[in-house]
Order: structure tokens, then C-alpha cells, then sequence
């Protein structure tokens, strides 16, 4: 199985308020968010395949702080796009947006591992660009 490390394109149409464990609440506004993560251990990008389920409703198990967004009924997974290198913190911290202080980031020194921004098209090619210069 392949792995490395991925971005999750995500619509969040309404402002939304959301649980997520240790971090407790948080507001977030209507938008276009990314996530980077990896996907290195054994399962590789079946890790994307299990957030699929999530923002789809057929998973309700909450392992990570991504899933608690995933599982809010108003997300859209738009599409995720994924490199066969490990280098989720150097693409987390290059994505234009604003930053969702330590969400994703409990395991690094990274400011978060989640960005919004108005925008989709911006946020998309930012994501393209940031995997095709770490993809080497």
C-alpha cells in the first residue's frame, strides 16, 4: 500500500461550532479548509479511504481531531490529494490561510495542521503547489 502524506480539501457551508476531545470547542467560520496528515504505518493512503467514511457517515468512530470535523453533518470532503513522501508539516505550514491553532498538530512543534480560507481555488492550487514541491 502506498504512503506518505495528504491534503483534504473541505466545504464547511455554515459556521459551525465543533467538539474536538483535548482541544474542547471550536468555532469555525464558513469556508474552505485543508488538512494535511500522513499516512506512513502500514495502512499507507487508507488512512484518506477512513476519512472518506467519516465525512460520508459511514464511520463513527473519532480517532483524530479531523474526524471531528469530517463527522459534522454541513462537511464536504471536496477531494484530497496525496504525495508519496513524508512531509506533512512542511506542507501544513505552507498553505495560504489562516491556521486553526494546534488542530492536527498535537504530535509536532507546527502552529496547526488545519487552514481555512474563503476561497476555494486559491486554497486548491495552493495544495497542488505545496505537494508538487515536496513530491522531489
Amino acid at each position: 500500500m502506498a504512503s506518505g502524506t495528504y491534503t483534504l480539501l473541505i466545504e464547511l457551508p455554515t459556521p459551525t461550532t465543533i467538539e474536538v476531545g483535548a482541544l474542547g470547542e471550536r468555532a469555525l467560520s464558513p469556508g474552505w479548509y485543508a488538512y494535511t496528515g500522513s499516512a506512513l504505518g502500514p495502512g499507507g493512503f487508507a488512512r484518506v479511504d477512513r476519512h472518506r467514511e467519516v465525512a460520508t457517515g459511514e464511520r463513527d468512530v473519532r480517532h483524530w481531531h479531523i474526524d471531528y470535523l469530517l463527522g459534522h453533518p454541513a462537511t464536504v470532503l471536496d477531494r484530497a490529494v496525496t504525495t508519496p513522501v513524508d512531509a506533512e508539516c512542511a506542507i501544513a505550514r505552507t498553505l495560504p490561510g489562516e491556521r486553526i491553532p494546534a488542530f492536527g498538530a498535537s504530535d509536532c512543534d507546527c502552529e496547526s495542521h488545519l487552514v481555512s480560507h474563503e476561497d476555494r481555488d486559491v486554497l486548491s492550487a495552493g495544495i497542488e503547489a505545496a505537494h508538487r514541491e515536496h513530491e522531489c
